[in-house]
């Protein structure tokens, strides 16, 4: 990648929230240069859809760089395979396992485009997603990261998908960091993000030490230097489930611990000195120690929690707020736990039922505007 030039203040980014129509592209632009990085271990099964969801891309020019993660079934020869016949594509192989951020950083460090994606083999793109999201970055030079909503399927891959935009939504990119910091929640999945190179090159990758957050991380390290986007009333993406996919793989707890080594991550390094980093990195611990302890009274709820799986949630929340005894959650907690376990008490019942109504109320949020809360 390019040496960094990239600097918020000189490209005059946004002072509040915009929510706009869409706007036409400029007469004349050359078409923006997009590189997808596609890591790859074991997925010889879905790497050409991968990358030919990538290379059918219309409105932009894209080079696909995968990156083989010294895989033992047939994804390298496919790769090479897919190499030989379209000069749009490089293989790299590493000739040990590294794992998926090391593989990653290894094909951002060959990408040459004035934007970047992160494509694993396993996803896919929808028709015109790299246009869609390139339109709303060249309209807006200050915004480092575009994302709209991942379609999340299993099995086959799906036939349609919205590709008509509604709205653009275009946030200061600390205020869209410090939402996030507040609900202590990612809402990125990952292959419907676009990111801008020059800020890549100024935040550095993804970082090796978190197993399953590192996208998380990244996004929010963006964040904290550039101006984030969001694509209404389309589909950018398709992220495929199974059993074999790493997101699958993490129980609760883990990604507890996970998600709070993402924010101290975050802000011990680059994101430390920007304005405000430390009251957000407070509220994000705050929150995580909330929603352990919110877990925990669901769980006492149904009936389905040990006391050795109560003691570790409390512990994760004291660890991730040493005030969280004098909480809201807190008290809520010490209250229920005065009570039986029993997901048939009337009082458990009801709260079980509100809680999938704020959950769908949520869900129905994200899917349209990109956050789970504004």
């Amino acid at each position: 990648m390019s040496a960094s030039t990239w600097n918020l203040t000189e490209m005059n980014g946004i002072s509040k929230r915009l929510r706009i129509s869409p706007k036409p592209p400029v007469a004349g632009d050359v078409p923006a240069f997009v590189s997808v990085v596609i890591p790859c271990y074991n997925y010889d099964r879905f790497l050409p859809d991968a990358v030919n969801s990538a290379l059918t891309q219309t409105g932009v020019s894209v080079e696909v760089i995968i990156v083989d993660d010294a895989s033992t079934d047939g994804s390298l020869s496919i790769a090479r395979a897919l190499e030989r016949r379209e000069q749009r594509v490089k293989v790299f192989s590493n000739e040990q396992n590294s794992g998926p951020v090391m593989t990653f950083n290894r094909g951002l460090q060959a990408a040459t485009g004035e934007f970047l994606v992160r494509l694993d083999a396993d996803d896919l793109l929808t028709p015109g997603s790299l246009k869609r999201s390139v339109a709303v970055a060249r309209a807006f030079p200050s915004v480092g990261l575009v994302y709209g909503h991942p379609v999340h399927f299993s099995g086959d891959v799906p036939r349609t998908a919205s590709t008509k935009v509604s709205t653009w939504t275009v946030w200061p990119g600390r205020e869209w960091l410090s939402a996030r910091c507040a609900s202590g929640v990612n809402v990125i999945t990952s292959p419907e993000v676009l990111m801008r190179a020059s800020v890549v090159d100024h935040v550095g990758g993804q970082q090796q030490q978190l197993a399953h957050t590192h996208d998380m991380e990244m996004w929010f390290r963006i964040a904290a230097f550039a101006d984030i986007a969001h694509v209404e009333g389309v589909d950018q993406a398709w992220h495929r489930e199974h059993g074999a996919s790493l997101s699958e793989r993490a129980d609760t707890m883990m990604i507890l611990e996970e998600r709070l080594a993402a924010f101290d991550v975050l802000f011990s390094g680059v994101a430390a000195g920007v304005a405000g980093s430390a009251a957000m990195h407070r509220s994000a611990r705050q929150e995580l120690a909330a929603e352990a302890l919110r877990r925990t009274c669901r769980a006492l709820d149904r009936g389905r929690i040990t006391d050795g799986e109560m003691d570790e949630y409390i512990a994760f929340a004291r660890r991730a707020s040493s005030d969280v005894e004098g909480t809201r959650a807190w008290g809520k907690l010490e209250r229920r736990r005065a009570k039986p376990p029993s997901k048939y008490h009337p009082f458990s019942v009801g709260r079980g039922i509100m809680r999938r109504i704020v959950d769908r109320r949520r869900y129905r949020h994200w899917t349209k505007w990109g956050v789970y809360r504004d």
